[in-house]
């Protein structure tokens, strides 16, 4: 029994010995080694000098049979057989046990490392492909330096040399302060009027729309804005149909546009005397949305952007604001009106996000003021009352800043871009259709849309 305790302990370590190489040729070259071993300890226990090892039949070949006289004799055999038999069973058992610890063992340092270049390796071999199909060259796999992010600069030069054009139109009663929310949003005196008592002009009460255009420059940047005010809308006893002459007015412009595409030898750059937004002014009555509101951002809603604001909106509580601008939200959603920025036209997951928190916000309770007061040693444009001063650029005070974003810093050019590319492509797609179907030869004949005019001198235009 000692022998056949030291026996796998000696072969353990002649496996851990040669575990470190784990390929399958080795664990053959030790196996052979084993039954070499083997018959050197039969040959050495057949020896007379010898002293006879009662479990060397473990390893070792059949020994000849001794003659059993008794039982017992039979019993030892069959039990010296047995064990015969399962001795190699246990050997290759160690031996693959020892070796598959060993191959653990060694690799257990390296597997992470592998497993981090194999998944680089991936990686980079999906990108590589990806760059392949596309086309795809990144800058480090350039030679040297191109200038291809110097279009930026050419494009930021061309742009500011020609200025840039933006046309918004306020609609709302008299008194809702209008002339002087555009005033603040430039912050210049860019409204038909001032807001100030001792201006004599005299506005007629008549929805007849004025038009005044402005050059500002902020910083080497030069942008035409053009205001269109609407005096008189919704200030008569019968206001049925009040909004048709601003409608013809929007169509009118998207037909001026037209008619210069359409000439043969065209401008280079043509005069954008489109509606890019409409502000709608709502009265801060608390209630629910009147009905020639409805009636008129309904209809307006499909030929331009429009942004619902609260007009004077300190004349409301905090809680009162709350719950008008919830009711109005309402009415919006119920009577299907179409208030900028719509879902659809939300480009990837970053504008999405953007618009959601700028529809929470609609419509904008705002303040607007053109007169500056001195506030803990500085001047702020604001509302002086007896409480205190209506800070117009305080966002605990009115949402005036919020619509500033919008209209300037944000969707600027969104909104330009939504006219000419949503509804004055609608408008012109409509009018092409109409001009096909009354064709003659190549005469085009122009035939105003429902609530759209065009002049005498483009009644009729060649291609």
């Amino acid at each position: 029994m000692q022998d056949c305790q030291i026996s796998p302990a000696l072969e353990c370590k002649e496996n851990m010995a040669h575990a470190e190489t784990g390929p399958v040729r080795v664990q053959r070259q030790r196996n052979r080694k084993l039954e070499d071993t083997a018959k050197a300890l039969e040959t050495e226990n057949t020896d007379p000098m010898s002293t006879p090892d009662p479990m060397e039949d473990i390893k070792g070949p059949e020994k000849p049979a001794r003659a059993l006289d008794n039982q017992e004799g039979k019993e030892e055999e069959e039990e010296r057989e047995e064990i015969q038999a399962d001795a190699p069973a246990v050997a290759d058992t160690t031996d693959v046990s020892f070796s598959i610890f060993a191959e653990k063992n060694d690799h257990q340092s390296t597997s992470e490392v592998r497993t981090e270049q194999a998944g680089e390796e991936v990686r980079g071999e999906e990108c590589k492909l990806d760059r392949e199909k596309a086309g795809f060259i990144r800058g480090k796999d350039l030679f040297g330096y191109v200038g291809i992010e110097a279009v930026l600069d050419q494009m930021r030069r061309k742009t500011m040399k020609a200025g840039f054009e933006f046309n918004i139109m306020v609609v709302g009663q008299s008194g809702l302060g209008k002339s002087t929310l555009v005033n603040t949003l430039f912050k210049s005196k860019v409204s038909r009027k001032s807001c100030t008592p001792n201006y004599e002009e005299k506005i007629s009460k008549t929805v007849k729309l004025q038009s005044v255009s402005h050059v500002i420059e902020e910083k080497g940047v030069k942008m035409k804005l053009t205001v269109i005010d609407t005096p008189g809308f919704g200030d008569q006893i019968n206001n049925e149909n009040c909004w048709e002459p601003i409608m013809k007015y929007v169509n009118d412009q998207y037909e001026k546009y037209l008619m210069e595409e359409l000439h043969v030898s065209r401008k280079r750059r043509i005069p954008d005397s489109r509606v890019h937004c409409c502000i709608y002014f709502l009265p801060a009555t608390g209630h629910w949305l009147r009905p020639i509101d409805v009636e008129f951002m309904k209809r307006l809603g499909k030929i331009v952007s429009i942004v619902p604001v609260i007009a004077k909106a300190d004349t409301l509580t905090i809680e009162e604001r709350l719950e008008f601008k919830k009711r109005i939200r309402h009415d919006l959603v119920a009577n299907g009106i179409r208030v900028y920025p719509q879902k659809e036209y939300d480009e990837d997951e970053e504008d999405r996000m953007l618009n959601d928190r700028i529809r929470e916000s609609i419509p904008f309770a705002v303040v607007g003021t053109d007169k500056e007061h001195q506030v803990n040693g500085n001047k702020v444009l604001g509302r002086k009352t007896k409480w205190g001063i209506i800070e117009v650029e305080n966002v605990a005070h009115c949402e005036f800043v919020n619509l500033r974003d919008l209209l300037i810093r944000s969707h600027l050019q969104d909104l330009k871009d939504l006219t000419h590319n949503i509804h004055y492509e609608t408008y012109r797609v409509q009018r092409l259709n109409e001009s096909n179907m009354n064709a003659n030869g190549l005469a085009l004949p122009v035939h105003p849309l429902e609530n759209g005019s065009c002049d005498n001198s483009e009644s009729e235009s060649h291609l």
